[in-house]
């Protein structure tokens, strides 16, 4: 089993910046893909980006690129979502998520999930 904590959410104004963090336990040693996500009230879940746990590959939604970078300690065991140029329309509460599989479709298939934490963007 894999245990997940996501932590760093807040309030920022718009153009600000914040960094979460996602924190793994347990047998990490199975885990490929460590993945974010995004869920805005009364909407769907939202794929954000993704890393390979050896760091080799990021993946993010076009409603990111360029704004928001992934990276991982593994001495640590943690995953980082740095979150640039917010928008109000980035509020949410993430989630980041962990996947055993290796294949290429990095949007779905993950089975660990941590609690979330909310992020607020003011304008």
């Amino acid at each position: 089993q894999v245990q997940l904590v996501e932590s760093g959410g807040g309030l920022v104004q718009a153009g600000g910046s914040l960094r979460l963090s996602c924190a793994a336990s347990g047998r990490t040693f199975s885990v490929h893909v460590v993945g974010w996500f995004r869920q805005a009230p009364k909407k769907e879940r939202e794929f954000v980006g993704a890393i390979n746990w050896s760091g080799s590959r990021t993946y993010y939604a076009d409603s990111v690129k360029g704004r928001f970078t992934i990276s991982r300690d593994n001495s640590k065991n943690t995953v980082y979502l740095q979150m640039n140029s917010l928008k109000p329309e980035d509020t949410a509460v993430y989630y980041c998520a962990a996947r055993v599989e290796s294949y290429s479709d990095y949007t779905s298939g993950y089975l660990y999930w941590g609690q979330g934490t909310q992020v607020t963007v003011s304008s």
